[in-house]
């Protein structure tokens, strides 16, 4: 497989208009590194920076040490899966499968042989015979993957893949993603706008904004250690509480607290000494857990409770912080402290 290595990588439109600014960005062989990010980060055009889909305008993009500025899409030896699928309605799923290697003059044989092996990982063995309109969408992306995975590239580019299929046909992708990854060990980036999605599929997640990277880190550390308010808001459902720090009773100074739910414990009754009192103003049940939006000192903070939590709305309750989980951003830069 290859390293994918991008120095200073930057695309500008005719117009001036930027869309990358500067990225880089070293992935290791093997690795599974997502791109995230809202509509219009750039995600999407530097992966397709990646695939030489577009030139770039500046800086220097190496795949397994071979500088590919100048390459074709073909001569890169990458695989790129599709939102849409891109699949030949004309052609049943093993003559899909086999399209790129018989472009590519692989014997008859080993096509078949190549064919057979993709299907059975991919469990499309009883697929073979029929055609793209005649399978749902899950059939369809595990085609598509397919298509990709039958040519043994150097690297897997993934598109928005899943972004396409119903929430559970999405989550029951999203696992074979993740094991196919594990079973390959290839060098996987894929672009997505769904954190979920990031979160549990890399190894590695890479957030842009604005066409610049904000923070490169392991899923788990995005979460605990975010670099910038951006990340902090942009990671977490519900979404990490952004308060003043009079708000939860702290020494005023220019600065802005954050406190993901779970951090935050909300009760009822007698009110500890370290808590502090607001109205509840939302109360979501979420089965196991409920969300609850307390308004408090003029802000709304939302509190994850436990599944048996009663209360309405109008309801004086208290909230209680743990201040090992409190996170500073600088309020005028909104880099962390």
């Amino acid at each position: 497989m290859a390293t994918v290595s991008l120095q200073d990588v930057r695309k500008v439109y005719r117009g001036g208009v930027a869309a990358v600014k500067g990225v880089t960005l070293d992935i290791a062989d093997g690795e599974f590194v997502s791109l995230v990010g809202p509509s219009g980060c750039g995600k999407s055009t530097t992966l397709n920076l990646i695939a030489g889909l577009e030139e770039l305008s500046g800086g220097e993009l190496r795949i397994d040490g071979q500088l590919v500025n100048d390459l074709s899409p073909r001569e890169r030896d990458i695989a790129m899966v599709f939102q849409s699928y891109a699949l030949y309605p004309h052609l049943d799923v093993a003559g899909n499968l086999a399209f790129p290697l018989k472009v590519a003059g692989m014997d008859a044989k080993d096509v078949e042989a190549r064919v057979r092996e993709v299907s059975g990982v991919l469990g499309l063995e009883a697929l073979l015979a029929r055609r793209p309109k005649e399978l749902s969408g899950g059939q369809r992306q595990r085609v598509a993957l397919g298509r990709a995975l039958v040519r043994r590239p150097k690297v897997f580019l993934f598109d928005e893949p899943l972004s396409n299929l119903d929430a559970a046909l999405r989550t029951q992708m999203r696992g074979e993603i993740k094991k196919l990854h594990e079973q390959l060990k290839a060098t996987f980036i894929y672009v997505t706008h769904d954190q979920a999605e990031a979160m549990t599929l890399s190894d590695r997640v890479v957030v842009m904004s604005q066409g610049e990277v904000q923070q490169v880190a392991p899923p788990r550390e995005l979460y605990d250690a975010p670099a910038n308010l951006f990340v902090a808001g942009f990671f977490g459902s519900p979404r990490i509480n952004l308060v003043k720090p009079q708000t939860l009773g702290l020494p005023d100074g220019d600065a802005v607290l954050g406190l993901r739910p779970e951090h935050l414990q909300v009760g009822q009754g007698a009110r500890p000494e370290d808590a502090r009192e607001g109205r509840v103003y939302l109360v979501e049940p979420m089965g196991a857990e409920v969300w609850v939006t307390v308004e408090m000192g003029g802000e709304r903070l939302v509190a994850r409770a436990p599944g048996d939590f009663r209360a309405a709305s109008g309801d004086t309750v208290w909230l209680r912080h743990d201040a090992r989980y409190l996170r500073r951003f600088d309020a005028r830069t909104g880099r962390a402290a």
